[in-house]
């Protein structure tokens, strides 16, 4: 049986590292190909697209878990993946009304797929393992943003212009890649737990199939109810208001490094025919940084030799270092240009060696903040974990989404400057809560 779970666990990871590969790669380039379309008739926007699946994201995780508990995880992931090969397909033979469309869907689809994710890595573990397995599908998907990008270097590097052809051979891969997590899903064998509920199920009501549907659905919607209760009652809570600045700046920087660096490299001019080749080298770096702050730091904090607020702290430093560098080396229209390089000059002459740079210490600092978020929350909220997680991943992507919406409007400058201000009153507000938890435990002891 624990054969079985590390089985699922594994191919679990496997199936996201397929779907993410895809997915990161395409939201890393999207605003660039997009640009580079010739076509009069396309008028989409590859950050409103992203800010509208992060917008639809935040509100569907709300009835995400009712969906997953009728279909079940298995179901829901599957389905999940279809849209995501649905989004991918449309870059192929891009339309404006197909681009947004399934910019919605998508949406719809990230938070059934996280939801059953999460419902999937729990049944598939025990408290022993649970460590273990988490571990085991971070390190894979991770791994994500290293093979779509390293493909983008190769191909891209060297070129000024993305023709047609370079477009839909890209996408083509990535919806082979897509396509080949999704069907992955269908291998995830049942959980001896979920076969004894089965089991039970059938054995005890030997209903139709329709009504068991029905019976999962009415036990889904009660339970939903009771969970969206507790989610209204910890957003009450000061913890929760305290955190929330740090929530919110962790979906600005989201954006930022997912979309909007990317798109900056690839438009700055002063990097000739390297630019577009860039891109790809950025996302596989800012991917080491991920994976390096995530293994570090993860294995530090639990070894209790750094404290929480030593991280976060570590992280607001490595990401204004990141932000004061990225201000000196790309030009400031980057972001909001729409022809192919940009018209300003910024204040250091630009060096592929600093952009990388940036792009290792923005990974770095994402995880540092992330993992400790997740820590606190889950120390905090152990009884009501998962409301707590669904109100971190609301106020994140809500963030995330409004970056993404402004990002083609506002200058390189100011979008920096945001992200300055809310990142240190976040960090602020983490150690205040950090403080209140230390003191509640000294009170206890006492």
């Amino acid at each position: 049986m624990a054969d079985t779970r590390t089985f699922n666990v594994v191919i679990l990871g496997v199936g996201f590292l397929f779907i993410f590969t895809a997915f990161t790669t395409c939201g890393n380039v999207e605003q660039t190909v997009v640009k580079s379309l010739g076509n009069d008739t396309f008028a989409g926007s590859g950050y409103h697209s992203l800010g509208i699946i992060y917008g639809v994201f935040s509100f569907a995780n709300l009835l995400a878990p009712t969906v997953v508990t009728v279909l079940g995880p298995k179901m829901s992931m599957f389905l999940s993946g279809l849209l995501y090969s649905g989004y991918i397909a449309v870059f192929i033979v891009p339309s404006t009304w197909s681009f947004y469309f399934t910019s919605v869907l998508i949406g719809v689809g990230a938070a059934m797929l996280w939801t059953a994710q999460g419902h999937f890595l729990v049944e598939n573990s025990e408290a022993s393992t649970i460590n273990r397995n988490t571990g085991m599908f971070w390190a894979l998907l991770q791994c994500s943003m290293l093979f779509g990008n390293l493909y983008i270097y190769f191909d891209w590097n060297g070129r000024t212009e993305i023709s047609d052809g370079s477009r839909k051979n890209i996408f083509l891969s990535l919806l082979v890649t897509s396509i080949l997590g999704t069907l992955t899903f269908l291998v995830l064998r049942r959980s001896h737990h979920e076969e004894e509920m089965l089991s039970e199920e059938e054995g005890r009501t030997l209903l139709s199939t329709r009504t068991m549907y029905k019976h999962r659905a009415s036990s889904a919607m009660q339970d939903a109810r009771s969970e969206f209760k507790t989610t209204l009652k910890l957003l009450k809570t000061k913890t929760i208001l305290l955190l929330s600045p740090c929530m919110a700046y962790s979906g600005l920087e989201l954006s930022f490094y997912s979309g909007v660096y990317g798109t900056c490299i690839g438009a700055t001019a002063q990097f000739g025919e390297a630019a577009k080749g860039l891109i790809g080298i950025s996302g596989i770096v800012v991917g080491i940084g991920e994976i390096v702050g995530g293994g570090f730091f993860g294995l530090l904090c639990k070894n209790n030799r750094f404290r929480r607020t030593s991280v976060v702290f570590l992280a607001m430093v490595v990401h204004f270092v990141a932000f004061y560098l990225i201000f000196l080396n790309i030009p400031d229209d980057a972001p909001v240009v729409f022809q192919t390089n940009t018209q300003k000059t910024p204040y250091l002459t630009p060096s592929v060696s600093i952009a990388l740079l940036c792009s290792f210490l923005l990974g770095l600092g994402d995880s540092c903040f992330n993992t400790q978020l997740y820590s606190v929350l889950g120390c905090v909220y152990a009884e009501h974990s998962t409301p707590a997680f669904a109100i971190f991943k609301f106020i994140q992507s809500v963030f995330a989404a409004v970056a993404f919406f402004y990002s083609g409007y506002v200058l390189l400058m100011w979008q920096l400057l945001l992200m300055i201000i809310l990142g240190f009153t976040g960090t602020l507000c983490f150690f205040v809560v950090e403080r209140m938890q230390n003191f509640s435990v000294d009170l206890q002891e006492y």
